[in-house]
């Protein structure tokens, strides 16, 4: 079920976010302006304190993009 409180949580918590890491949040930007198409491979890399690391990777659907299309339309200021 649709819980709009949640949806505004959401938000402050994003806002939040983006005044802590706005290099992150420009690279975002960058990516949905110019290389966000179908075809497009995200690959997401993490390392911990300890020198573990994790990546993985996606290849854009059109359906993907609509869902991220969607989402960025919840958290527009």
């Amino acid at each position: 079920m649709f819980n709009p409180a949640k949806i505004f949580k959401i938000k402050g918590a994003w806002e939040s976010f983006a005044r802590n890491h706005p290099k992150f949040v420009n690279f975002i930007g960058a990516l949905k302006n110019n290389y966000i198409k179908e075809g497009t491979i995200i690959e997401i890399s993490v390392s911990t304190e300890d020198g573990k690391q994790i990546t993985s990777n996606l290849k854009l659907t059109e359906e993907d993009i609509k869902l991220f299309t969607e989402m960025s339309e919840l958290f527009k200021s």
